[in-house]
């Protein structure tokens, strides 16, 4: 029996209220029962003044039992540098934690002062003195092999990127007249004082807002992870180890979250601002406080929308109003397109549609307007009419993706949930459009009267995608050099080369052969055999002035 594709939704129009509740198509909402673990991830490590992201235990932070876990990652996580892993941090649903021990880590010694040494190396270069140079080159490269990573990564500005329960987390900031939370960019490892000294954040508040189940009593699920660091420098001492063989520690001066008794209170800015903080250098403590608050209004459904609208930061009236000069801004560019367009049409077509006079019949009234070009209009490219077809069909095929991802994106489908999603769709939607840009290009360059086709469809199959695959190759080794988890695997290389030489290229030489078979496409006017003669242009008509005022104008609608 064969079911078309209208009964299959006329089946599904009852259950539109059910998709309704849910904010993310085909993503399922996970529930937890009071006490059960709630997995917190630690994601790659980023910064705004760095291009390379960092991997998080690349700095000697505290470590689960057993080290890390990786979590299966998709292709475009791997290819945007996201390495998802296990911490050592214990969350229990509805559970609150006070000053919880995670570990006592080494973060290297105290960062030498370079000054001198900059200055006597410039001098000793100054005066050509190659020992000199030599001998603190030595100095500098025993400075450099000792130094504090830590530190280096607060000066550079890195951040930490930890999740709950597919939740970015959000950086809570505190000082003595407000208090701001971001949604982006996560929250910093550390901070640099006013004596120009690292500083690093090893106590975190872990405030989780959870919403009760409808549905399921006893069930809850997270809806808001946010973090709040705080830099408290605590002096300790070693105790036996736990049961689990885990370090005890006790703390000497301990802070009010730290007290064994009911007085004991969740950390907050009042209560450490007397503290003195804690320098990036030497043994640290670390330790967390978990706060779980029940949200009765905020629904698994709409948890999301706080990332996207990024908590109202930018009111929606300048929304509104770029919106509006944008639109403004396209209709004022039309209209004055449109109108010079049809002045010159109206003048061209009274001409012609007028009874000439006999001194124009006798002077035998040559074309005029746009009837001078209209017989050079579909003119083969003189250049290069192989690469231009090339390029017309590898452009369309782009086009295809774009408006595939648009579509998805539109639907829900690709949405920020789902990590890595739009890297992965539009790989995979630009290899499926190989057809396109194959069936484009030979029907193209059939028009023009081409003979080497093979060479047509193999630049096709292998031209942009080799120009993106050798640039990325490029970065790929970079990234590798410096240690970041933007290098990609030796497997996503292989996955990523399968795509474009197993899918894609065979895709396109398809194409390529349905459009060879098809009739050469035909003008609606007439090519003369001799192109007509460009007269001498004006010198604003300059390739290089066109080109520069029509990238001005699409970039002014865009961000004025």
């Amino acid at each position: 029996m064969r079911v078309s594709a209208f009964q299959v939704i006329a089946a599904l129009l009852p259950y539109g209220k059910i998709a309704e509740a849910f904010y993310l198509p085909g993503v399922a909402p996970q529930s937890f029962s009071y006490g059960d673990e709630v997995k917190l991830k630690v994601n790659s490590l980023t910064s705004v003044h760095e291009l390379l992201p960092m991997n998080y235990y690349h700095l000697p932070f505290c470590q689960p039992m057993g080290g890390p876990t990786v979590d299966h990652e998709n292709l475009g996580e791997l290819l945007s540098g996201d390495k998802i892993e296990s911490s050592p941090y214990v969350l229990r649903m509805k559970e609150d934690m006070y000053c919880e021990h995670l570990c006592v880590a080494d973060l290297g010694e105290e960062e030498e002062d370079t000054t001198a040494l900059k200055k006597s190396f410039f001098k000793a270069m100054k005066n050509k003195d190659k020992e000199k140079m030599a001998e603190l080159r030595e100095k500098g490269k025993i400075i450099r092999d000792k130094s504090n990573k830590v530190a280096g990564a607060i000066r550079r500005g890195y951040n930490n990127n930890w999740i709950v329960d597919n939740l970015p987390a959000a950086n809570k900031d505190e000082d003595e007249t407000k208090i701001v939370t971001r949604y982006t960019r996560g929250f910093p490892i550390g901070y640099m004082g006013q004596d120009s000294r690292p500083y690093v954040y090893n106590h975190v508040n872990i405030e989780i807002m959870y919403h009760p189940v409808e549905t399921a009593i006893g069930k809850y699920r997270v809806v808001r992870f946010t973090v709040e660091p705080f830099s408290i420098k605590h002096d300790f001492t070693k105790d036996d180890e736990t049961e689990d063989g885990k370090q005890a520690y006790s703390v000497l001066d301990p802070i009010e979250s730290c007290h064994n008794d009911d007085t004991r209170k969740h950390t907050n800015y009042d209560g450490i601002k007397t503290r003195l903080p804690q320098l990036a250098y030497g043994e640290v403590l670390f330790t967390y406080d978990v706060i779980w608050i029940e949200n009765l209004e905020l629904k698994w459904a709409s948890r999301w929308d706080v990332y996207l609208t990024m908590d109202d930061s930018i009111p929606a009236s300048i929304h509104w109003s770029n919106i509006v000069n944008s639109f403004l801004l396209v209709l004022l560019l039309t209209s004055v397109v449109a109108s010079i367009l049809i002045k010159a049409l109206k003048r061209d077509i009274n001409r012609y549609n007028r009874v000439p006079s006999d001194e124009e019949k006798a002077d035998d009234q040559e074309d005029f307007g746009w009837k001078l070009v209209h017989a050079d209009v579909f003119r083969p490219p003189s250049f290069s009419p192989l690469l231009f077809s090339v390029a017309v069909g590898t452009g369309l095929q782009i086009v295809c993706m774009a408006f595939l991802s648009i579509l998805l994106s539109a639907l829900g489908f690709i949405n920020p949930s789902y990590r890595g999603a739009l890297l992965m769709f539009l790989i995979l939607f630009y290899a499926m459009m190989g057809t396109v840009s194959g069936y484009t290009t030979a029907r193209l360059y059939k028009t023009f009267k081409g003979k080497r086709w093979q060479l047509a469809t193999t630049l096709a199959a292998v031209g942009f995608p080799g120009i993106v695959f050798g640039i990325f190759f490029f970065l790929d080794i970079v990234a590798a050099a410096h240690h970041s988890t933007d290098a990609v695997p030796f497997i996503t290389f292989i996955s990523v080369v399968f795509l474009w030489l197993g899918i894609s290229a065979p895709l396109v030489f398809l194409g390529s052969h349905y459009g060879y078979k098809k009739d050469s496409i035909e003008y609606p006017v007439h090519i003369s055999n001799i192109p007509r003669k460009i007269p001498e242009q004006p010198w604003y008509f300059n390739k290089i002035i066109v080109a520069i005022v029509g990238g001005m104008i699409p970039f002014a609608n865009a961000y004025i």
